[in-house]
């Protein structure tokens, strides 16, 4: 990294935080091949209610958002994903679909971060050019 660069700031702040609890709660409920209403009911603690919001929401609405997914990843079956990329992307979508006040830079930003610090180094590409194309379709 050249010298007069300085690495760029880990992400940090109420929503970010509430994206990766988001993104723990959806991958724990597949893992564990439960519902995500399952997952939150077990927690002692609640999490941030946008967290909840997030994780019922993309529960809620996998069908359209699988199928979303499924149509903008050309040639990867959407069981096939490592299921961390799955997680990011459905959260993702569930985000551009129903929280409009929320950039699309923001929202894809965010997803590809989490995938570049928790799965594969590749990742980050593929969620950044999947939700390209989700928000081109979504949000005009």
């Amino acid at each position: 990294m050249p010298e007069d660069r300085a690495p760029a700031a880990p992400r940090e702040g109420p929503r970010h935080e509430a994206r990766e609890r988001a993104l723990a709660l959806l991958y724990e409920a597949e893992m564990k091949r439960i519902g995500t209403a399952e997952v939150l009911a077990t927690l002692s603690v609640p999490p941030d209610p946008f967290a909840v919001s997030l994780v019922e929401g993309a529960a809620a609405d996998r069908d359209r958002i699988d199928a979303l997914v499924a149509a903008a990843a050309q040639g990867w079956e959407i069981e096939r994903m490592p299921v961390l990329d799955r997680s990011i992307l459905r959260l993702a979508t569930y985000e551009l679909i129903a929280e409009p006040d929320v950039p699309v830079a923001v929202v894809i930003d965010e997803a590809v971060e989490l995938a570049k610090q928790y799965s594969t180094e590749f990742s980050g590409g593929f969620v950044n050019g999947v939700l390209s194309t989700i928000a081109r379709q979504v949000r005009g």
